[in-house]
């Protein structure tokens, strides 16, 4: 690679301390040029949306999400008085934790338990892996993000006798969501358990008057807030939904605003080489053929952002993935997403990624500041920093040996300031993708999809278990429920799920093996 390609292609935002290398990619002399009529629709319709189109045709909603870090930029007083009150009311509520003010039956709230899923779960749980400095924090987060009972064991084992120092946040917009219901109904067992009163150490993070809403009211929960609507899931870290636990846990939600409204700044720019998020979705639309021809590896070189890929498989999968285009055309457009961390991917899977399928392309992301306060010499001249970059730079440049596509992206420092930074960076280029693919980036028929069809599967366990208990000591064999419910072409699901009982015990059902497995009966004893 010559100095002169890099200088080229690496473009730099002093505004933002943040770098963008696409001299890896291998973009033709005349590419970027030949995309500027199509990024002249995108930057039109990002500004559309941000003066409050209807940006979400389906659902026909508004997308606000960058309204959250600059209220004045929201289309009406009403959506400006309403954010902004929200903020006050988060910094407002966190001091009258942290001085005592508001506390738990054991004192003063030194735990907080975050219970939600998606973007109810991802993105706090980014930030807080990446800014939390556990022997400093305010409060420890700790999350059900899942309906696994052993993973809420686990996080209230990480808990253990604080859980009447413990405030929970339950977090859902319909205030129906199966999973956070699970998490609420086993917390509340668990306050239960410890002679607490579960309300007293709850608040709620919904949409008005949602089912959520009315318990927390009615049960005298601790706070309510507001999730609107023009906020989807995968873009709610910066409202309510993230900022109430990072307050909590001792964070400068002011500088992760702050952060990310800079970068909002930066990415309205309406010329490709200005503006990161459009070079990133220029560099994906490239690398994919505009069609999600390979997959974007994340190769964050820094622990803090571990995370960060798993937060990005929601925002950039969830958002285009997608079926349809605007215009109804089937198009299975959508860009895959993985990802760990540098070093560790080098004793992982850099090794494929150098001389396997060619089937993705690699962001490297490099963060120059290695810690705070100096480091030591692991070697004459040389630390851990330093091999940590080496390592960098290495997988950079045999990942070029062998012409496998990258993009680096160096920022200065960990911040407040530079997480938000890189929220900002990726939702914007989400929405400039999108443009270009001609696709609804802030709906998600297929996660509704599969709401519907796990909603079926519990269903067809409780007519199991009916059927089951009307014929008690007699085993049946999947077919034979089948057949008793009139459902021959569930019997795969009515196994799977009658095996799922009996390893549990559900409803007194238990299982007898068969000659091979898929012959096994179950029964409930007379």
């Amino acid at each position: 690679m010559s100095w002169d390609t890099y200088k080229a292609l690496t473009f730099s935002f002093p505004e933002v301390d943040l770098s963008l290398d696409l001299s890896r990619l291998g973009l033709p002399e005349a590419y970027i040029d030949s995309q500027r009529g199509a990024f002249a629709k995108a930057f039109a319709a990002m500004d559309e949306l941000e003066k409050g189109a209807i940006a979400n045709p389906d659902e026909g909603r508004m997308v606000g999400h960058y309204w959250l870090r600059d209220a004045d930029l929201a289309p009406t007083e009403e959506l400006k008085n309403t954010i902004n009150s929200s903020v006050a009311q988060i910094k407002a509520f966190a001091e009258k934790v942290h001085s005592g003010a508001v506390k738990g039956a054991n004192g003063k709230f030194t735990d907080v338990l975050v219970i939600g899923i998606g973007g109810s779960a991802l993105g706090p749980q980014f930030i807080a892996h990446a800014l939390g400095v556990p022997s400093e924090d305010k409060a420890q987060v700790h999350f059900f993000d899942n309906t696994d009972p052993d993973g809420m064991d686990l996080a209230l084992n990480a808990i253990g006798d604080r859980l009447g120092n413990t405030l929970s946040l339950v977090i859902s917009k319909s205030g129906g969501t199966a999973e956070t219901r699970n998490g609420m109904l086993e917390a509340q067992k668990a306050y239960a358990d410890m002679g607490l009163d579960f309300a007293k150490h709850a608040v709620a993070i919904t949409g008005v008057d949602s089912k959520l809403d009315k318990v927390a009211v009615s049960e005298g929960w601790l706070e309510r807030f507001e999730m609107w609507d023009w906020v989807g899931g995968r873009t709610s870290v910066l409202c309510a939904v993230g900022l109430v636990a990072a307050a909590l846990q001792g964070l400068d939600i002011q500088a992760l605003l702050d952060g990310a409204a800079a970068m909002d700044k930066v990415t309205r720019a309406k010329e490709i080489e200005k503006n990161p998020a459009a070079l990133l979705a220029l560099a994906w639309y490239y690398a994919t053929n505009g069609k999600g021809e390979k997959d974007m590896v994340i190769l964050p070189y820094k622990d803090r952002l571990l995370l960060f890929s798993r937060y990005l498989q929601q925002l950039i999968m969830e958002s285009l993935g997608k079926e349809f285009d605007l215009d109804g055309n089937v198009v299975n457009q959508g860009i895959a997403v993985y990802g760990n961390k540098g070093s560790t991917d080098q004793h992982a899977y850099v090794q494929q990624l150098r001389e396997g399928v060619p089937n993705f392309f690699a962001t490297l992301i490099e963060v120059l500041k290695d810690r705070n306060g100096p480091s030591i010499e692991v070697e004459p001249g040389v630390t851990s920093g330093d091999y940590l970059q080496g390592f960098l730079l290495g997988t950079r440049e045999a990942l070029a040996e062998k012409d496998r596509q990258s993009v680096t992206l160096t920022v200065a420092e960990i911040s407040e300031a530079s997480v938000a930074n890189l929220i900002a960076l990726y939702e914007r280029a989400v929405g400039y993708y999108a443009t270009l693919t001609n696709i609804n980036a802030y709906h998600q028929p297929g996660v509704e999809a599969g709401k519907k069809a796990a909603g079926s599967a519990i269903e067809l366990g409780k007519a199991i278990v009916e059927t089951l208990e009307a014929n008690k000591g007699e085993a049946l064999d999947a077919p034979a429920i089948a057949a008793k419910l009139g459902k021959p072409e569930s019997t795969e699901l009515i196994f799977k799920i009658a095996l799922h009982m009996a390893a549990n015990a559900k409803a007194g059902i238990s299982k007898i093996d068969g000659t091979v497995w898929h012959e096994a009966k179950f029964l409930v004893l007379a």
